[in-house]
């Protein structure tokens, strides 16, 4: 089934000017100029006759073919899968432009619906992969030098070769999904939907989000405790959503014989459950040198005896509370990717001149930011809620550097330029890390060095740290949905376990805290996705000291990395710096800049 793939969220109201100057939006005239356009209905009809006669041409047969045909094959596969991608993500796009619009919501239900249709006569494509020999592949590769290309994609097809079902039962699940996806979206359009109101402003969850980093404590007191109350009137619907999904992935799995819950990420991820084990591991051993060391130096900053969970994203006192307006924004990060190569830079500047960002926060919104790739023959687009905010330059520079890994891989084609989670953080996180390094070294004096090392501590830890809590909780939360229904204060409970461990002692949790896990989105859209930010981090930690230590000839083998897509396993990538994600070690050498950063700061405290 096409879906878009997550995180995905998105705007295409008013945008223009604001306090920020004038703000960028989307033009999606490259992928479609309206629902009724022309080339809309010329595609959809295009895929439905293709996908019909692909199964007619090939069903029962992949076995016959030689190497030459099964290219033809592929590359027919591939073109479908182009253009159903594109049409998704046209209609995903407008979606979450504006997810409060009955109209759009119905317009990508209907596409999503007449997509799965047209490509359920291809589920045989994949079950018939996994019953070839290892052999029969390995002549076919041999014989042709194109097809053989394509190893990586059928390597990944054949991981899930134990799992599979019968035919049959792969077609039912498949036309299945678009009813696992309405929870998705009640969910999506119940956030949206939510209202908020502090201090007699009427605001959606991303303002009232942004409030927690307000300068003035009462002003986040009253935002977290607006949160809490809302979440709380509306717990029995995310509860429901939770129990739902959590419920029907324990169904697939147990059907598929899968190991465990992770099972299925680890596998799409090209992750082995061990390298994970040892992030994981190396992170929670680490939460006293990192999380807990750090936030008792911010409870003395802020000269409190206890801090509260409003505080956690506190401003600090010795921090300036100026809003960076976008055109000052664009130029910190491009003159950052331009110093580290100017071939950056070039593939960065169409992002902010062709309408592939939108960037204002707008009614009906969907909160967040993200950078979709939608197809390999169109290019990305990148979504932010900028509110000014120096950690929302950061954000900017995080999503650009997703914006130009994609636009870079596109040239690997629709089946291998798609990089696994863990891997797809890797340009955004070294984007955000040249971004900041260029704003450190411009620092004036050792007051704004260290507010700039801390707000950099503090995106580490709530990439590191938090991520890697956000994993203990759904671990814990799809183990006890296997023995029954989850009321809210059990999925409350869970969520406070690993809230108070991974924060550490510095916190005291108001009551209304433990509805907080109703928010995340990635818990229902892509159970388990949060580790991969903190593989991301820890690796990109690991490969910004390889550059820091400069390694010969390091910017053109991270382009050729990035290039690389999803064409390679993460050993591979890695390689060429002299690194290896397997080594227990090398999680260690990631949470040592961090480490180190908090030490800095410690020693500035004299």
């Amino acid at each position: 089934m096409f879906q878009l793939p997550f995180p995905l969220r998105d705007a295409n109201a008013a945008g223009g000017a604001t306090p920020f100057g004038d703000l960028p939006e989307w033009n999606l005239d490259d992928l479609y100029t309206g629902e009724d356009a022309p080339e809309l209905k010329r595609d959809l009809d295009w895929l439905e006759q293709a996908c019909s006669s692909f199964a007619a041409d090939y069903e029962g047969k992949l076995d016959t073919l030689e190497a030459e045909a099964f290219l033809d094959c592929v590359l027919r596969q591939e073109k479908i899968n182009q253009v159903a991608g594109r049409l998704m993500s046209y209609a995903g796009l407008r979606y979450y432009q504006l997810t409060t619009d009955a109209g759009r919501a119905k317009f990508m239900s209907d596409l999503q619906e007449k997509i799965t249709n047209f490509t359920t006569p291809l589920v045989f494509f994949t079950l018939e992969i996994n019953r070839l020999e290892d052999g029969h592949l390995d002549t076919l590769y041999a014989r042709n030098a194109d097809l053989a290309r394509y190893k990586p994609v059928f390597d990944r097809i054949r991981a899930m070769k134990p799992y599979q079902l019968s035919d049959e039962m792969e077609k039912f699940l498949h036309d299945l999904g678009v009813v696992g996806d309405a929870w998705e979206r009640l969910f999506d359009e119940t956030i949206a939907g939510l209202e908020f109101e502090v201090d007699g402003d009427a605001l959606n969850i991303e303002g009232t989000l942004n409030l927690l980093t307000d300068t003035d404590r009462s002003k986040r007191e009253a935002a977290a405790r607006e949160l809490a109350d809302v979440f709380s009137d509306n717990i029995k619907t995310f509860a429901r959503v939770h129990n739902t999904q959590a419920k029907e992935k324990e169904i697939l799995d147990r059907w598929r014989g899968m190991e465990t819950a992770q099972t299925g990420r680890h596998l799409s991820n090209q992750v082995e459950p061990e390298v994970v084990e040892a992030l994981r591991n190396a992170v929670v051993n680490a939460y006293p040198k990192l999380s807990h060391r750090y936030y008792e130096l911010k409870r003395k900053w802020l000269g409190l005896d206890t801090m509260q969970v409003w505080d956690r994203n506190a401003p600090l006192p010795m921090e300036d509370n100026r809003t960076v307006d976008w055109a000052q924004a664009e130029k910190t990060v491009m003159d950052a990717y331009n110093a580290f190569d100017p071939r950056m830079g070039e593939l960065a500047e169409p992002f902010f001149r062709k309408g592939w960002i939108d960037a204002a926060v707008k009614p009906g919104k969907a909160p967040g930011a993200f950078a979709h790739p939608t197809v390999t023959n169109v290019h990305p687009y990148v979504m932010l809620n900028y509110l000014g905010k120096p950690r929302d330059v950061m954000t900017l520079a995080h999503e650009l550097g997703h914006g130009v890994h994609q636009v870079l891989a596109a040239g690997q084609g629709e089946m291998l330029s798609s990089t696994p989670l863990t891997l797809a953080e890797t340009a955004s996180v070294f984007g955000e890390m040249l971004t900041f390094r260029k704003m450190l070294d411009g620092a004036k004096d050792d007051a704004q060095r260290k507010v700039m090392l801390a707000g950099k501590v503090e995106d580490m830890i709530n990439t590191v740290v938090r991520q890697i809590a956000f994993y203990d909780f759904e671990c814990k939360l799809h183990e006890a949905r296997r023995g029954g229904e989850l009321t809210p204060d059990d999925i409350n409970a869970l969520w406070m376990s690993v809230q108070a461990e991974s924060l550490g002692p510095a916190f005291e949790f108001m009551d209304g805290y433990e509805t907080f896990w109703a928010y995340i989105p990635h818990f229902v859209h892509s159970p388990f996705y949060v580790y991969a930010y903190a593989f991301g981090d820890g690796l990109v930690n690991a490969l910004y000291a390889v550059y820091a230590e400069g390694d010969e000839g390091f910017e053109d083998k991270y382009f050729e990395m990035l290039k690389a897509g999803g064409s390679k396993h993460h050993k591979e990538l890695l390689a060429p710096f002299g690194l290896d994600a397997s080594d227990p070690a090398f999680w260690d050498k990631g949470l040592s800049m961090i480490s180190g950063f908090i030490d800095e700061l410690e020693a500035m405290e004299g």
